[in-house]
Formats: C-alpha cells, structure tokens, sequence
C-alpha cells in the first residue's frame, strides 16, 4: 500500500439523546471514556498510521481521554455539524488527494477488529472506496402524524437492498474533500461520509458490518454495548 491510510473521529458533539453529565463520547465504559474504546479500535489494524480526534473549542476531556495512546492526535477543529467537523479535520491533516481516509464515530466503541480488515482489504480495491453496514432485517413502516397528533402506520416499505449504515467509511481524501466542499456548496443534506460522495454520483461499496458495531445513542444503549464488551 502506497498511499498513506489515516483515520478521523469527529467528537465534537455532546450527544443529547444519550443523557449523562458528559458529553455522551467521554461517558465511561468498562472504566474508560467511550472514545477511548473507539480510537482503540482503530489502532488495532497496523495499517491505520494515524487517528485523528476532531473535538470542539474548549473541550476540556479529551486530553485525559486518548492519554498514553499510540499513532493518535487531537485537534480543536470541530465545527457545528458532523459535516462540518470532517471537513475541517481533513482541512488540517494535510492528507494528499491519494491517500485514504477512515472515518469513524466515538460512538461506535464495539467495532471488531475482524470487521475493520474486511472494509480496509475491501476498500484499497475499489476506485470509490465504501463503508461498514448491514442489511435491514426487520419489517420497515414508514408513519405520519395525524391530526390528533397520533402517530399511525402509513404503508410497509419494502426491506429489499435496504441496509443500515455503519462506520468507518472510508474513501480517497481528495474525493471526500470535493464531496464535502460540493454538498456544503449547494445545501445537500449530509448525514454521514456516503451521502456527500451519493450526491456527486459516485457509489460507495457496501461492505458489511457487525452488529457489535452499533451506535450508542439512547441511555440503554451504554447497558448493551458494556455486555457485547
């Protein structure tokens, strides 16, 4: 492999939904903050050379929280969307257009080190580049609200070719930077890595995922996660 693979964890958000007193990405698990668990995670595949934290203006965690790690930074260069915070993370890294970005959420702890290899040996042969996920195995309603403000089944969707995105994802920094810079450009709604190259009319592989690989999001899910760990 010529080209350089770095990955980037954008943590500059606080994680409402989850609840606590810290910033969901700095809650403990297993006695160390969640982001820790995740940089971790990306550590464990050698070909990873570097992890780069992006956190926001006076974060006053995460120097504590990555101590002592190898091959891992932190910068206050995060900004006010998920978007945003990759932007400027690939703006201060520096990584030449060829080299490969893997880009991962702090709350995503679980990720196996197994799954990682399969999207990094996956990735370094496509000309796109994709990322982690799994098929959607459950019956899928689509709702809407009425007027009574009851929220009621308005059809089945059909489950077919529909999967549930997963991260890293990982794509050419030079095509990720252009994405991002495009969809920022024209107001496109970018809700992770994939839907910024989607809008360009690339098409990221599909690579699948595991189920240990879930995003904490609600209280219960930091039960969960302590289990799987």
């Amino acid at each position: 492999m010529t080209a350089s693979l770095i990955a980037l964890v954008p943590a500059a958000g606080i994680g409402a939904r989850a609840g606590g007193d810290l910033p969901k990405q700095y809650r403990p698990l297993k006695g160390q903050p969640m982001l820790r668990l995740a940089v971790q995670a990306l550590l464990a595949d050698p070909r990873v050379v570097q992890v780069r934290v992006a956190v926001s203006e006076g974060d006053g965690w995460v120097d504590e929280a990555l101590r002592g790690l190898p091959r891992t930074v932190w910068r206050a260069c995060g900004g006010p969307t998920r978007a945003d915070t990759v932007a400027r993370a690939l703006a201060d890294c520096k990584a030449a257009d060829s080299d490969w970005v893997l880009v991962h959420d702090a709350a995503r702890p679980g990720l196996p080190a197994q799954a990682l290899a399969r999207l990094i040996d996956t990735c370094l042969q496509d000309p796109v580049g994709g990322l982690l996920a799994l098929p959607v195995p459950d019956t899928v309603k689509q709702s809407a609200v009425e007027a009574d403000g009851r929220e009621a089944v308005v059809r089945t969707v059909d489950r077919d070719g529909l999967w549930l995105a997963q991260t890293p994802q990982m794509f050419r920094a030079g095509m990720l930077r252009d994405a991002l810079a495009a969809a920022s450009a024209s107001g496109a709604a970018v809700t992770d890595e994939a839907s910024a190259m989607e809008a360009v009319g690339r098409m990221p592989r599909l690579v699948r995922g595991h189920a240990r690989n879930f995003k904490i999001t609600w209280p219960d899910d930091f039960d969960l996660m302590e289990k799987w760990l």
